[in-house]
């Protein structure tokens, strides 16, 4: 996906982005079920969300409202060529690096067993299950905390369907929180599914089809 109207983050802009993801997350259901203890939660989302803007910013595309960093989109096209040794390979020491602040953080696996638990609700292997390769997926769609309601979110959104609408490609994502639902289905979402394995909590796949 290409976009003039956002700013193209670098890894300069990493630092900023950890600890805006952490304000987003903080208390995001997911995350409060993997890692229950706030204070190790606080300490240790920074170090997971490095772990994954590294692999990000090596396959897919990352945006965000300004240099400022108030919002964050990360979106993969699924449309491109990659080379699947590369992306495998970034996958695979991604969730290396992951497990080791895991186990360094809570030597108990405590956590560790959490997050192995809950592959289902980190990764979009549910995307399979619609057999169609021209379709943008949305990693990430955040917005700080203190920003929310000044149309951050929807302008990230908006510049992702106008990207499908012009390239006929179908969006996806996944969310935990069922409060984000109905903003979704205004810009045209649907639920095509609902994902629920090992804990008491539901993840929203959802689709826009290609208009």
């Amino acid at each position: 996906m290409e976009s003039q109207k956002l700013y193209r983050v670098g890894k300069e802009d990493f630092p900023k982005l950890e600890e805006l993801l952490t304000q987003c997350f903080l208390s995001d259901p997911l995350y409060c079920r993997l890692i229950p203890d706030q204070e190790t939660r606080t300490r240790l989302m920074p170090e997971l969300f490095e772990c994954d803007l590294t692999e990000f910013f090596e396959t897919c595309e990352i945006y965000s409202d300004s240099p400022d960093m108030n919002a964050l989109l990360v979106v993969s096209d699924e449309s491109e060529p990659y080379n699947p040794f590369t992306y495998y390979l970034t996958e695979a020491w991604a969730r290396i690096r992951t497990d080791e602040y895991l186990i360094k953080e809570d030597p108990s696996l405590k956590t560790l067993w959490n997050f192995v638990q809950g592959r289902d609700y980190l990764n979009s292997r549910w995307t399979a299950q619609l057999h169609q390769e021209n379709r943008l997926h949305i990693i990430y769609l955040a917005v700080r905390p203190s920003m929310q309601h000044h149309g951050l979110g929807a302008m990230l959104l908006e510049e992702v369907i106008r990207y499908a609408k012009n390239h006929g490609l179908m969006i996806s994502l996944e969310t935990h929180n069922p409060d984000n639902v109905p903003l979704y289905e205004h810009f045209g979402f649907k639920v095509f599914g609902v994902v629920q394995k090992h804990f008491p909590l539901k993840q929203y796949c959802l689709i826009r089809e290609v208009q």
